[in-house]
């Protein structure tokens, strides 16, 4: 099993190697990585769902127990993370990017560990593990901004949000191709199937020219605790969560890996329009991304062992 995750996520390591390579050097300007975020997040990986759901047989996936243990295991975690905000030593603004540090996970990084590890079927895996976890992770981030920033976001701007969030209608859609069996026509499935695959190497190229590695050197104590929360705390409720839930195999690997993921590079985004500290976000994204390189393969091993 060692041996499967190391081949699963060396690919993810160089990738992210080579996207930081990439800004170091200047060989692309910003305005360059900006439209490719863009097309990674709106277009790539939305194609990648809604073709990994769609074509996939779910009919012997858990899907409710798994929705259950990623939703469940998050808010608690956002529970205990809120509780202990007394002994996190960081204003408002601040405590926000150790909340998402704590509970956000960053899609591409994901996807691309789950498809290495089960090839189609984790695609599948991971566009379900999506759909429990964008809207939930969203909603809570918003709910922490508005009561420890200084903006303030009403709930139907949250569930506007919700609903022109890309990556959840392509689940939806995905599903619902996939339930009703109506499938993809064989040249959209083709043309999707493509994309998708696309989103996999730039969406990761994108991460690592979104690192900086100077965060090593800032915000310890706050990066320490988001960190703790994310690749301790939340992995352990997961853990717990399924044993409670009877989730095993291949679907309690995966969704204890999407728990043990660093945070989303998106965090930085929410957090400079929100009032929010987004230069320790950037910070905690930087060493968590870092941090990730031992704590999923850590999370593989220990979901294939025990559960």
């Amino acid at each position: 099993m060692l041996l499967t995750v190391l081949a699963a996520l060396l690919p993810v390591i160089l990738l992210i190697g080579f996207g930081a390579w990439l800004r170091q050097r200047a060989l692309l300007s910003d305005e360059f990585w900006r439209q490719a975020e863009w097309l990674s997040y709106f277009v790539l990986l939305p194609a990648l769902f809604i073709h990994g759901l769609a074509t996939a047989d779910l009919t012997a996936v858990p899907l409710g127990r798994i929705f259950m243990v990623l939703i469940g295991a998050i808010v608690v975690t956002a529970a205990v993370i809120v509780a202990l905000r007394r002994w996190v030593a960081v204003d408002g603004a601040g405590f926000t990017s150790v909340f998402q540090g704590g509970i956000r996970f960053n899609n591409y990084v994901g996807v691309m560990v789950a498809t290495g590890l089960y090839g189609a079927e984790g695609t599948a895996l991971a566009a379900v593990a999506n759909a429990a976890i964008v809207p939930t992770v969203n909603i809570l981030s918003v709910l922490a901004f508005s009561h420890y920033s200084a903006a303030r976001a009403q709930m139907s701007q949250v569930l506007g949000n919700l609903a022109r969030n890309p990556l959840l209608l392509a689940c939806v859609l995905g599903m619902v191709l996939q339930q009703t069996g109506l499938g993809l026509p064989i040249g959209v499935s083709g043309a999707l199937g493509t994309l998708g695959q696309a989103s996999l190497a730039l969406g990761l190229i994108c991460v690592g020219a979104g690192l900086r590695l100077g965060a090593l050197r800032h915000h310890g104590a706050p990066i320490m605790a988001s960190s703790a929360f994310k690749f301790g705390l939340l992995p352990l409720v997961t853990f717990a969560a399924c044993r409670l839930a009877g989730l095993s195999g291949m679907e309690a690997v995966v969704v204890l890996v999407f728990q043990a993921l660093p945070t989303a590079t998106s965090s930085f985004i929410l957090s400079r329009q929100m009032g929010g500290d987004h230069v320790l976000m950037a910070n905690i994204i930087a060493v968590q991304t870092l941090l990730g390189t031992l704590s999923i393969p850590l999370a593989a091993l220990i979901a294939a062992s025990w559960l």
